[in-house]
């Protein structure tokens, strides 16, 4: 089954409605027209094998499969990207069939769907002078909130809202592929543009979506600083006014490249609005329990 530019992909499917057994293998994702490729992400020449992507926070805006589906996009302007994962055990190197694989991300503006409250990057940044100067000696554990907005440290937070665009579940072939057709990323104060990722393992695909088993993977995926300034000439990135951190900046992503997430990219530097394709092995292990 082959999803076209024109087409609106996958029907929205919820954990309470029949996913057909025979519409589940992830193929590629079409963007139309020509793309070149950047020249500052190197070729994935190989699979990494022995290496385990690196596991990275949850953070407080993740809803458990509540959209089987490969096409996120819904209704939102953006860069079209067409993202495809490979999923391997990376002690075997052998690919993971079946897996569930969440992605979710935030809109061009920051905003992340279910949490629309929150605004961009969890809200407005404070101005002013903080009243009184702190005292005294620090006790007691450090706060789990943290910097960082919804991508960064945190407890979960409930959703706010019934909007679910930018974020899907789908399923693993047989060769481990999984592919996802969604916007570019923002970008929001306090973290750089990444997508977050969970990799879930043993359960069961059923009528219902994915039931049990456990998550082995919880991470995000990163963007080069070139794509990410490219992006941020076209609409409606242009209209973002909340300050960007950069890759090198950002306090979540471990700073090692491909291992790390960053996700090796293609597309025409002079036009990248006509889309991006993004991929990436991910180096799991499947008997561990990553929850982030």
């Amino acid at each position: 089954m082959t999803e076209t530019p024109g087409n609106t992909g996958d029907r929205d499917l919820t954990r309470r409605t029949v996913l057909a057994a025979g519409a589940v293998t992830a193929v590629a994702v079409g963007l139309g027209g020509a793309v070149a490729v950047d020249a500052s992400a190197d070729d994935e020449s190989a699979d990494t094998c022995y290496t385990l992507t690196s596991e990275l926070v949850e953070g407080p805006y993740y809803i458990d499969a509540d959209k089987i589906r490969r096409n996120v996009t819904e209704d939102q302007d953006g860069i079209p990207l067409a993202l495809t994962l490979k999923v391997i055990d990376a002690q075997t190197c052998r690919p993971l069939k079946d897996a569930a694989v969440d992605i979710w991300h935030c809109n061009a503006v920051g905003v992340y769907s279910g949490y629309e409250a929150s605004g961009s990057g969890g809200g407005p940044a404070p101005t002013g002078t903080p009243p009184g100067t702190p005292t005294g000696t620090p006790t007691g554990e450090p706060p789990t909130g943290g910097p960082g907005g919804p991508g960064g440290p945190g407890g979960h937070q409930e959703p706010t809202d019934d909007s679910r665009y930018l974020r899907g579940t789908w399923r693993t072939d047989r060769h481990g592929h999984v592919a996802f057709r969604t916007v570019f990323p923002g970008w929001y104060q306090g973290r750089c543009v990444h997508i977050h990722v969970k990799v879930h393992v043993d359960g069961a695909w059923t009528d219902a979506g994915y039931e049990g088993g456990h998550t082995c993977h919880t991470g995000q995926l990163f963007f080069s600083e070139r794509s990410v300034l490219l992006s941020g000439e076209v609409e409606p990135y242009s209209g973002n006014t909340a300050a960007r951190t950069t890759l090198d900046e950002d306090s979540i992503y471990p700073g090692n490249g491909h291992e790390g997430g960053l996700l090796y990219l293609s597309y025409d530097r002079g036009h990248i609005a006509r889309g991006v394709r993004a991929r990436l092995t991910l180096g799991v292990a499947p008997d561990a329990t990553h929850d982030g």
